[in-house]
């Protein structure tokens, strides 16, 4: 079989960072005059880039290996990211796995394709987390409206709670140069919107001597993108000059996402957060009062080892008041090497599902609360090409899905239209203006 009919599949687990990342290691194979198929085909390789926040993750990580094993037992089977980098031992007991790349060693897959083949042991490349000092550029440019932008990896935060800092290093990232470089080849092909990304993108500049709001400002200023998201961003480091910002400059999104994990004075100080709840909510009003339109979702944990039924009603209480639009929420699996680990009392599992339960509840509310209060307003929505039952959607510059009747002249267009009411709970109906 000649190199050009070979076929690559891919899988990826977690987060946006990693679904940027194999954006970019697809393009390594497809370069190199590989045919991309999807993970349900057989493939002549299959890459699986893992994640690791929860043992559930691992598990899905692992079965993604089986899978691809039973399409072409033949295969060369790719492992990398977070789980890859925790656990490459495990990962090597399972029969078929060929190469095992930590979360710092992506690029190496770009220097083994024309060589790699099946092997009776697992080769393994990893690099210590207090090693990690290199820099994976990455863009996810997915239906070609949107793409995700990589400006920063690793976090020196070390929650009791979590394993980011060991599966990748601590904070670093490319200079402001870079990033904007990146950005503006982004724009070349079309592309209207990106959305900021990394792992704790408000400590951006730490290896560069640069900061996060020196970036945010450069990258306004790039001709052709549109719109600009900043993703998941830390509270303490959302500052109010960020915030000004987003309120007076129109390209910038309205649209925040800020972890909170517990609304718990003592459980922040336990798992080792870096703000209280005052410090927090000072942060929500202050968007609210400057971006009233805005879109909040925070991060929320529920069940970590520690958390009373007193002090998960204190979160319960304090999102309940916040002026939010939306909780995404997760229940505490124990990480090896973490404090939180030895935290007691422990939550049962059926207390994590009761307390997942009230937190859905409140999320439930606060985003309808939300949806229905933008109707009769006008916004501007990006529209994307996927087509489904005749319908395409986008988002407003609030993060408001929208649908209408599909219209080919209107992807990737930005659209002014009138949010007229729900098409079901997540999704409004609009008149295209």
């Amino acid at each position: 079989m000649s190199v050009s009919t070979k076929k690559v599949a891919f899988f990826t687990l977690g987060c946006k960072l990693n679904f940027a990342e194999t954006s970019t290691i697809s393009r390594f194979f497809l370069e190199k005059d590989f045919d991309a198929v999807k993970f349900s085909e057989k493939a002549d390789f299959y890459v699986i880039n893992t994640c690791s926040v929860t043992s559930n993750a691992n598990k899905k990580s692992r079965n993604a290996i089986s899978r691809a094993l039973t399409l072409n037992p033949e295969a060369v089977i790719i492992v990398t990211g977070c789980y890859a980098q925790l656990k490459p031992d495990e990962i090597k007991n399972i029969y078929g796995v060929d190469y095992i790349f930590g979360a710092n060693n992506k690029e190496e897959i770009e220097r083994i394709i024309e060589v790699s083949r099946k092997q009776e042991n697992a080769g393994v490349i990893t690099t210590d987390h207090k090693e990690m000092k290199s820099f994976f550029p990455a863009v996810s440019k997915g239906d070609r409206t949107r793409a995700f932008l990589k400006i920063q990896d690793g976090c020196d935060y070390f929650c009791a709670y979590c394993t980011i800092p060991y599966a990748r290093g601590r904070s670093r990232n490319q200079t402001i140069e870079e990033t904007v470089n990146q950005a503006k080849s982004v724009a070349k092909e079309g592309i209207k919107e990106i959305i900021i990304s990394g792992v704790n993108i408000g400590d951006f500049g730490k290896s560069t001597g640069e900061n996060f709001f020196d970036l945010l400002k450069a990258l306004n200023d790039v001709e052709g993108i549109e719109r600009i998201r900043i993703g998941s961003i830390e509270p303490n480091l959302l500052t109010d000059e960020i915030i000004s910002f987003v309120a007076g400059h129109k390209k910038i999104m309205p649209h925040f996402h800020i972890p909170l994990q517990s609304g718990s004075d003592e459980m922040l100080k336990m798992i080792n957060r870096k703000y209280d709840t005052a410090f927090y909510k000072s942060k929500i009003e202050s968007i609210k009062q400057q971006i009233p339109e805005a879109f909040i979702g925070i991060d929320l944990i529920v069940g970590v080892n520690g958390e009373t039924d007193g002090l998960f009603d204190k979160t319960a209480k304090f999102v309940d008041s916040l002026n939010i639009s939306f909780i995404h929420h997760f229940q505490y699996s124990e990480r090896e090497n973490t404090r939180a680990v030895n935290f007691t009392p422990k939550v049962s599992p059926q207390q994590k599902q009761k307390r997942a339960g009230i937190i859905t509840e409140i999320s439930d509310k606060k985003h309808r609360e939300f949806m229905q209060s933008q109707i009769g307003k006008n916004f501007k929505v990006l529209f994307e090409s996927s087509r489904k039952n005749n319908k395409m959607s986008g988002f407003t510059e609030n993060y408001i899905k929208v649908e209408t009747a599909y219209n080919k002249a209107l992807v990737n267009q930005i659209t002014e239209v009138k949010i007229t009411g729900f098409a079901d709970k997540d999704t409004m109906t609009i008149t295209v203006l």
